[in-house]
């Protein structure tokens, strides 16, 4: 049923600061700016070896919902430890330290400049399944 994530989408009120703070991060220019002119209410990234869909909303479009709810996506990364310090080294904040999860397992999450949360997962698992 389920194949995969097909969009990470995080909110920001100021869409500007946003998209030069995730280009600085994914290095690289989005691949999908809407509108084209003008201050972006949308935009999109790809990344790893998925080609990933990573997004950007302007937070005036942020569902609503009547009771908390939500989800903390999780990336993989190679380097839990350089990969959690260069999103420190950009602005986030530590939400939870990396912390180990036995057999080669870690996880870590930081709030974005934009207070969304991000986790970062090295898993020993997804990276055994992408080998090349």
């Amino acid at each position: 049923m389920f194949r995969g994530i097909a969009n990470l989408n995080l909110v920001a009120d100021d869409m500007a600061a946003a998209v030069d703070w995730y280009t600085a991060v994914f290095t690289e220019d989005p691949y999908f700016v809407r509108p084209e002119q003008g201050t972006p209410q949308y935009a999109e990234w790809r990344f790893g070896d998925d080609d990933d869909e990573f997004a950007l909303m302007d937070a005036r479009f942020r569902p609503a919902l009547d009771a908390p709810g939500g989800a903390l996506v999780s990336m993989h990364v190679d380097d839990i430890r350089s990969s959690f310090d260069r999103l420190i080294e950009l602005g986030a904040i530590e939400f939870d330290p990396i912390t180990p999860r036995g057999d080669g397992w870690w996880s870590a999450s930081v709030s974005d400049p934009f207070g969304n949360l991000v986790g970062l997962i090295q898993s020993p698992h997804w990276a055994s399944q992408h080998e090349a």
